[in-house]
């Protein structure tokens, strides 16, 4: 690393001036500027997301409600070629329940009026046989990758669950969501 190379992407530069003129003599100012320097192919950043907390489905809930899970903004400035991994992990909690869960990741990036699905949707749904009468925890997590982004867009991921199917029996909490993103870019050169 040079000297004047900082991790922040910018360089330290002395920049000139000329500003005024008198009796053929000119006189120079100097400031000190940081210029943006291109940054090096293949950087990668951790984005970690939020949670909105404990969710309880109700019994009797109705299919077709949705819930935001957990939500992660993402920045792509000064990439080329971004490629972002999202990664949702949450534990859910069965008591004597029978539902269907659907899954799925969407993105709203700065000139979008509506959010627009990433990735399949993915399904949770415990047996009959292991929730009738039990308390269950289950892990449920997965990943998509998304490299349909430009270089210097804002985007807001949001991971959104659905019941599915049929109305909920017994009583359904989701826990501990975690979201966060992996944003690699895949530039060669510069």
């Amino acid at each position: 690393m040079n000297a004047n190379e900082y991790s922040d992407g910018y360089e330290d530069r002395d920049i000139c001036y000329d500003c005024d003129h008198k009796c053929s003599e000119c006189d120079c100012v100097c400031k000190f500027e940081r210029i943006p320097k291109p940054l090096k192919p293949n950087r990668t950043r951790l984005k970690c997301g939020t949670s909105s907390g404990t969710l309880v489905f109700p019994v009797e809930t109705p299919a077709g409600v949705t819930f935001t899970l957990a939500t992660v903004n993402v920045d792509t400035k000064r990439m080329k070629q971004p490629c972002i991994q999202l990664e949702f992990a949450n534990n859910i909690i069965t008591t004597d329940a029978t539902i269907i869960l659907n899954f799925q990741v969407f993105k709203q990036c700065r000139n979008q009026l509506t959010p627009i699905p990433v990735g399949p949707i993915w399904t949770f749904s415990p047996s009959t046989e292991e929730t009738e009468g039990n308390t269950i925890g289950n892990t449920f997590s997965f990943y998509v990758c998304d490299c349909d982004t430009t270089c210097d867009e804002c985007c807001i991921y949001s991971v959104v669950v659905t019941q599915a199917g049929i109305t909920t029996t017994g009583i359904t909490t989701i826990i501990n969501s975690s979201f966060a993103a992996v944003i690699v870019d895949g530039a060669c050169n510069y």
